[in-house]
């Protein structure tokens, strides 16, 4: 944070925001590359790397206790190269010292996270938080400071030892997942059975009472619930279906969700959903829209469709660039307070809504004592059907929103004259076709135009910002301010081609096909290893780092191997292209151990089985009304469902006139005679 007549270090150079938080600190910080790298070695240092993220609560706390204090600044600048990194800008950086980290605290990590390298970037120690003072059955940060420091001057050798240990169980774990089974069990592997029993490995982990999975903090697990919402279109299993719903009502009706603005937190603290961490990510709520778009087609309740709209209404007021893409994060914190911006007093409602601050408050639990630290989380105790059972109010349930909606709008033009939490306005690749998937699932699910609009205009801006040139399909990872940087990795080339498969989808427009099949030859020629068949996260363009490494576990957001298993299998049904199912097999072989015994870290993987499991079904579209049946086809909760309007070896229609509308539905390549109604083909299937 800059004070007066503080002198800027060399981050005041960097586009990052989380790095800009950090230019005015004593501390002498480097940006991660060769610089500060070259320094380590000329100087034989070791290297303090530091990462973190803007919107990170702990890593605000850690800079006002530590590093912004100068008698701390000046040991770190004595003893150390100190590296600043964020970790959304350089994930692979982040990936491997976190494992570093995780092998050092068993199995603990998390942000900031502070790692120790020998001047040849190898790990030798390193944790998360450190407090200015031993607290928390932790040593202070000098104290750490110090130790390492003495270490590595008078115990070398035991230091490159411990460096050259935690190398190789990291390079071991590159090898961890093997594809060396035998061609017949390739086969066979995977099978109505295999699917079934993943289930009931995942449902062992079900909270029954709140929804989601485990308890707390909690997490939306979306991709686990995806999997929940595929099994029950496959098996009709109620216990799926169940736990789905439960899940997406307890999270729209919570705290996680903002009330007043729309969109959803990270996570909550508790294990019923009330008391968000109040950063609001570009990732949850692409992820979140649409899983709840994805479900408003089979179970259409207005909750869902609310949750939706409120949500890309956030996206377009707050997180919106001018040139089209979405910026990526807003901060937990504000005035240096975590939650301030969201929470409030029961007087400062009664000041606000007056007479009507009653029923409002008896719908969003507001009361003086307050739901958290005594202040109040607007969230809903009980459904609005169940509000009305047990409240005096001759209002309707339709009446009663539009009363709750007048109040909301005006709590949120008073809340919006607060300080507001920092925008971190990068835009990432990843995360931005993300969200371009997901505006095409809520226009399937809505039929709102402006969501169509918006992911057409945002596919445009990436496809044009982020391309290194036109020579090559090579493309960058960030971008801020005019210019992109940071070589693209394999979550944005997998989530691109993702996002053009369901641009595709919405518009029938070949180009984006073509682009989705481009990229897709070109993450395997760059990206994928054939001794074991998954990709690398990292190109070899990527030189400035110690490990390349294979990211096959689900997180935050999904793997990019699993996401590559789905184009793959997406593109083998609409290019009848047998290779690269073929691939898409050889990849879920390699984990299919782990899916089954490891659902929830591996949600997206299980969810690919579906479509080679059960059966592949294509519903094509003859006539004048074409467009207009493509939409009410993608409305429906169709499961390994292709609806296209290309006309040709799917089905003949020479026997239906150009002016007449007909459907032929195939199904495992075998194709039915053409029928005149949506209806019919649905009936077909």
């Amino acid at each position: 944070m800059k004070k007066e007549n503080q002198k800027p270090n060399r981050l005041v150079h960097e586009s990052s925001p989380y790095l800009q938080q950090h230019a005015y600190n004593p501390v002498d910080w480097y940006p991660w590359g060769a610089e500060a790298l070259d320094k380590a070695k000329a100087e034989n240092k070791p290297i303090l790397v530091s990462i973190g993220y803007s919107t990170c609560h702990w890593c605000h706390v850690m800079e006002r206790e530590s590093f912004e204090d100068a008698a701390t600044a000046a040991y770190m600048n004595e003893h150390f190269i100190n590296i600043k990194v964020d970790r959304e800008e350089r994930p692979d950086v982040d990936s491997i010292y976190m494992e570093a980290v995780q092998l050092i605290q068993n199995g603990q990590g998390g942000w900031p996270l502070n790692c120790f390298l020998l001047p040849n970037g190898m790990p030798f120690f390193g944790g998360t938080y450190f407090p200015p003072q031993p607290a928390y059955q932790r040593a202070s940060w000098m104290q750490v400071l110090q130790n390492l420091s003495n270490a590595f001057k008078d115990r070398k050798e035991d230091v490159e030892a411990q460096a050259q240990k935690l190398m190789h169980y990291m390079r071991q774990a590159q090898t961890h997942f093997t594809s060396d089974l035998d061609v017949t069990t390739i086969e066979t592997w995977y099978t109505q059975a295999f699917v079934q029993q993943t289930f009931i490995s995942l449902s062992e982990m079900f909270d029954n009472d709140e929804g989601g999975f485990g308890g707390a903090p909690k997490f939306p697990g979306t991709m686990g619930l995806h999997f929940c919402l595929n099994y029950y279109l496959a098996e009709q299993n109620e216990k799926a279906f169940n736990h789905l719903i439960l899940s997406l009502d307890k999270m729209a009706m919570g705290g996680i969700f903002d009330h007043l603005g729309g969109g959803f937190a990270r996570y909550t603290v508790d294990d019923r959903w009330l008391v968000p961490h109040f950063e609001k990510m570009l990732y949850d709520n692409a992820l979140l829209v649409g899983l709840y778009a994805d479900t408003y087609k089979l179970e259409p309740k207005a909750l869902y469709q609310q949750r939706i709209e409120e949500t890309l209404g956030w996206v377009e007021r707050e997180m919106l660039a001018t040139e089209g893409g979405f910026y990526s994060a807003l901060d937990a914190d504000s005035e240096g307070v975590e939650g301030k911006f969201y929470v409030w007093d029961l007087a400062e409602i009664k000041t606000v809504l007056g007479a009507d601050s009653n029923l409002f408050c008896a719908y969003y639990d507001i009361t003086e004592e307050g739901n958290w630290e005594h202040k109040n989380i607007i969230n809903m105790p009980q459904s609005t059907a169940d509000f009305l059972k047990n409240y005096d109010t001759d209002l309707t349930a339709r009446e009663l929103e539009r009363f709750l909606q007048k109040c909301r709008e005006q709590l949120l033009t008073v809340r919006a004259k607060r300080i507001r939490p920092g925008l971190d306005d990068k835009i990432l690749l990843d995360w931005n076709v993300m969200m371009i998937t997901a505006y095409c699932k809520a226009y399937q699910a809505l039929n709102v135009e402006v969501y169509r609009s918006r992911a057409l205009t945002a596919m445009d801006f990436i496809l044009s910002k982020f391309r290194i040139s036109e020579e090559t399909l090579h493309l960058y990872h960030s971008y801020k301010d005019g210019v992109a940087k940071h070589h693209a990795f394999l979550d944005d080339y997998a989530l691109l081609i993702e996002a053009l498969l369901e641009v595709y989808a919405i518009t029938q427009d070949d180009q984006y096909l073509s682009q989705a099949k481009d990229y897709t030859d070109f993450v395997l020629n760059e990206f994928l290893d054939h001794k074991d068949n998954l990709c690398y996260f990292t190109s070899a363009k990527q030189q400035d780092i110690i490990l390349h490494k294979k990211a096959v576990y689900d997180g935050a957001t999904p793997s990019g191997n699993a996401v590559m298993v789905h184009n793959l299998l997406q593109l083998a049904r609409l290019l009848d292209e047998s290779s690269y199912q073929e691939q898409a097999v050889k990849s879920l072989t390699a984990v299919q151990k782990s899916i089954k015994e490891y659902p929830q870290s591996f949600g997206r993987w299980a969810d690919a089985l579906f479509a080679l499991v059960y059966p592949q079904k294509r519903i094509t579209i003859h006539g004048p009304s074409k467009e207009d049946a493509l939409k009410k086809l993608s409305a429906k909760a169709l499961l390994n469902t292709v609806i296209t309007t290309k006309e040709g070896e799917w089905g003949d229609f020479s026997n239906v006139a150009e002016e007449k509308d007909a459907f032929i539905v195939c199904k495992n390549q075998t194709c039915a005679l053409p029928v005149s109604t949506i209806e019919e083909a649905l009936g077909l299937l």
